[in-house]
């Protein structure tokens, strides 16, 4: 990381840290929601863009930390802190056993399956009406701010997610930064080519799913906690293409796509709804194609190539004038 980024990143998170006091409560839940989908597409990247596995499933893990962390807090009264590695572990646990058996499948057939897993999800958390609380959802108490803070409820919920979110991003960064990140890299560019110079591919993409779906399931305990209610109907098919869409529109094997598209997941459908209440969906599609045209490679390669740019002006600038 050179000392230019470091400054960017320095003063991304210090506007971060400066947002929620100038907001309202409500912008201020909007940012909230776009930090969980952030983490969730985080290790949704890892999957799809960093091994080129394509997942359709993702909303299902999502709900699965959801639930975990909204059970724990209805059924067992358990902490608000407590819930995050739980749900995290068990995540991870049933990634772990998803991607083994994945690892026969690849490409358009391994999205099947990731989206039948989001399919029956959904009436299988409405027949476990005792546990679930079926198609009436949960209802549970959000974190309280500590009173040596002085936070407002959203504020103290926004750092809650913001806290998350660095350090998942900070995980993430340092295993794409490893040998871990370079084999999930090489896997992706040629499979073939990365097992004949002694990359186990089968143990990384395990490794890639599981960790995949760990983040989703932080993602949907942190949801819980914002959202202080879970209900099947949240997490319905639709949720892990709009996981899938945002990726992709914010950039695919990008450390920067996945908060780019987190805004994206947030915003753009309420744009579509605002823009259009009787058919939200046709507007929601023509922005995706709209972006996507004009920034083929995501966001965050938008974002690149327009620094890159802008940097080349500017040096050109300085040669002229010299």
């Amino acid at each position: 990381m050179n000392h230019r980024h470091s400054i960017a990143i320095a003063a991304l998170l210090a506007l971060a840290c400066y947002a929620p006091f100038q907001l309202s409560p409500f912008h201020t839940f909007q940012l909230s929601m776009a930090l969980v989908y952030a983490v969730a597409l985080l290790g949704m990247n890892l999957l799809v863009g960093q091994t080129g596995q394509i997942s359709l499933g993702h909303g299902a893990f999502l709900a699965v930390g959801a639930y975990a962390t909204a059970v724990m807090l209805d059924r067992w009264d358990a902490p608000h802190i407590a819930t995050l590695p739980v749900a995290a572990g068990l995540t991870f646990v049933l990634g772990l056993a998803l991607g083994i058996p994945a690892l026969r499948l690849r490409g358009l057939y391994l999205a099947l399956v990731t989206l039948a897993i989001a399919i029956f999800l959904v009436p299988l958390l409405k027949r476990f009406e005792s546990l679930t609380g079926g198609s009436m959802g949960l209802t549970v108490p959000k974190p309280e701010a500590p009173e040596w803070t002085g936070l407002a409820e959203d504020q103290w919920l926004y750092f809650l997610a913001l806290g998350v979110a660095v350090v998942s991003f900070l995980f993430v960064a340092g295993v794409l930064r490893s040998r871990v990140g370079r084999a999930l890299n090489a896997i992706r560019d040629h499979e073939t080519a990365a097992e004949v110079m002694g990359v186990r591919p089968a143990q990384y993409k395990t490794l890639a799913f599981a960790w995949s779906a760990m983040f989703a399931g932080m993602a949907g305990c942190v949801y819980t906690w914002v959202i202080a209610y879970v209900s099947p109907d949240s997490f319905a098919t639709g949720l892990s293409i709009t996981l899938l869409a945002g990726l992709v529109v914010g950039g695919l094997g990008s450390l920067w796509g996945p908060l780019l598209g987190g805004f994206f997941v947030m915003y753009v459908p309420s744009l579509a709804q605002d823009v259009n209440q009787a058919a939200p969906g046709v507007v929601f599609g023509l922005l995706l194609i709209a972006v996507m045209y004009l920034a083929p490679t995501g966001l965050a390669g938008l974002a690149t190539r327009s620094a890159e740019w802008i940097g080349s002006f500017v040096r050109k600038g300085k040669t002229n004038a010299h």
